[in-house]
């Protein structure tokens, strides 16, 4: 594990940030709960691509575009990590509207630990002594959680492997953030149209327009969407991803004190074992992470 320079300082920054914002989002979709799911992530999509555009103009980035666009490999690279961002956006937000709160951030409690194995496997990372020793302890500790919670754990598989292969692949893939976020979007653009298409001959229509709070809600999601993913695929591409991965208990944390706190979802004891297994391992990776900042590995 190399020590920390400049650089992966301002990638923990950026990962920290979006880790933050991502904490949040059960509230902003709570909100959305009387709109189907499938017309969320649609609108979710489709406002994403403008303002990716803006940014693109604002920060001059569009060769950078062009480029991305022009490259065979990389285009059908980033068509995979749109896939499976959409895949992930899908699933989140049906658990949210759905209820299932604590099912979605244990999601995220075991997407570290597949992202550390991911580091070790593809991308030749490794660890310290200390390290396996905190992912050892993260992992029993999510396994605690994923115990009691067969009947939806398909929703927690599916999110952690999900978003675990967009970071594999965006930080493998030769692009900064904001040009690959918005190839992402534009691949994405069909599946959205067609699922605004669907929910619109639906008997439930679509929800756009019927009141000025809901359609703010859902034309805010693009900006809501973009800033964390940008924040985000920066990091991925400054940070070891185990490192990368391991801090992103941030989430899952408030995500899982949200559902307790805000949502009113029941708090098991085993949960509470499982939080001291986990929080004791961050500690663990993080004091060794600190202690070799002026270290060679």
């Amino acid at each position: 594990m190399q020590h920390l320079t400049p650089r992966r300082t301002g990638g923990l920054a950026q990962a920290f940030g979006a880790y933050f914002i991502w904490c949040l989002f059960p509230l902003y979709f709570a909100a959305l709960h009387a709109v189907s799911p499938f017309e969320v992530v649609a609108w979710r999509l489709l406002f994403t691509l403008p303002f990716c555009l803006v940014m693109v103009a604002v920060l001059r980035q569009g060769a950078q575009l062009r480029a991305a666009l022009g490259n065979r490999r990389l285009l059908g690279a980033l068509a995979l990590s749109g896939l499976l961002i959409g895949t992930n956006w899908l699933v989140y937000v049906i658990a949210v509207m759905e209820g299932h709160v604590l099912a979605a951030s244990l999601g995220y409690y075991i997407n570290p630990l597949v992202n550390v194995l991911a580091g070790t496997i593809f991308l030749r990372e490794r660890l310290s002594r200390l390290q396996w020793i905190a992912v050892a302890l993260a992992a029993i500790g999510v396994a605690m959680l994923a115990w009691g919670a067969f009947d939806t754990l398909w929703i927690s598989l599916g999110l952690a492997f999900s978003f675990a292969g967009y970071g594999l692949v965006r930080k493998l893939a030769p692009v900064e953030s904001l040009p690959g976020l918005t190839v992402e979007t534009l691949v994405l653009l069909v599946p959205a149209l067609g699922l605004l298409g669907w929910q619109a001959t639906s008997t439930a229509g679509l929800a756009m327009g019927e009141s000025l709070a809901t359609s703010l809600l859902l034309a805010c999601a693009g900006v809501v969407t973009g800033i964390p993913l940008l924040l985000f695929a920066g990091a991925a591409r400054k940070l070891d991803f185990s490192v990368l991965g391991f801090i992103q208990f941030v989430t899952p944390t408030g995500v899982f004190l949200m559902g307790l706190f805000v949502f009113g979802e029941p708090l098991r004891p085993v949960q509470i074992f499982c939080f001291l297994f986990i929080w004791t391992a961050i500690a663990v990776f993080c004091w060794d992470l600190l202690s070799r900042r002026r270290k060679p590995a």
